[in-house]
């Protein structure tokens, strides 16, 4: 562990010697990534938090989160006295720029208050996960809804692209923690009959119950 200790202390004087915050910025970013790269916790996003420019950070076109002003203000409030305690998840699409899965308001705290935009030098730490795209919108539902906070016209969108994509009655309720109930209502708010191409009437939501949780844990 001593020797561990001298690298870590000339890796930091090292770094410490760059001249310029971005350059420390890449710096870091590459250290935590290479440590990261042989962490027992690499399977999860938030061992490996990367501070990347605001300019590469961009919404996705699906959140169906919406935040009213008290609450964005609460935080900002939270951000400008507490620091970023959670970092903004978000896809790498391989182009230098990020696609947000989740946090598109901590985003907006970054860039539209000059303080916090001056703290954090035009930048923004994430996590990442890797994922195809409906799973990034799966995803993106799971953290909203664990928030309780979602809107009731994008999410019947939502479930009508999911139904596009391939995904049936069963795996939307499994992934995204609603009840058959649910989803056929939102698919209803739409009008649309593409809703119900995977649907099938004859389900029955215990039966969806027995298939997926057994008999013992309804």
């Amino acid at each position: 562990m001593s020797r561990l200790k001298k690298l870590t202390d000339k890796l930091a004087e090292e770094i410490e010697r760059l001249g310029t915050t971005d350059e420390k910025v890449e710096a870091l970013n590459m250290v935590r990534k290479k440590i990261h790269d042989v962490s027992p916790f690499k399977e999860e996003p938030c061992d490996c938090i990367q501070w990347i420019r605001q300019d590469n950070v961009k919404a996705n076109e699906y959140n169906p989160n919406h935040v009213a002003t008290p609450e964005m203000k609460l935080l900002y409030e939270s951000i400008k006295l507490d620091g970023y305690t959670m970092p903004i998840v978000t896809y790498d699409l391989g182009d230098s720029s990020r696609e947000i899965v989740d946090g598109f308001h901590r985003n907006r705290i970054g860039r539209e208050h000059a303080d916090i935009k001056k703290r954090v030098h035009g930048y923004l730490p994430v996590s990442t996960i890797d994922k195809p795209a409906d799973e990034r919108i799966g995803s993106t539902i799971r953290h909203n809804r664990a928030r309780g906070s979602h809107g009731i016209r994008p999410m019947s969108d939502i479930v009508v692209e999911l139904a596009k994509m391939g995904w049936d009655d069963e795996k939307i309720c499994k992934r995204l923690g609603m009840d058959l109930d649910e989803v056929i209502r939102l698919k209803q708010i739409t009008g649309l009959k593409e809703a119900f191409m995977n649907h099938e009437f004859s389900r029955s939501w215990e039966e969806f119950e027995k298939n997926h949780y057994g008999e013992g844990e309804k």
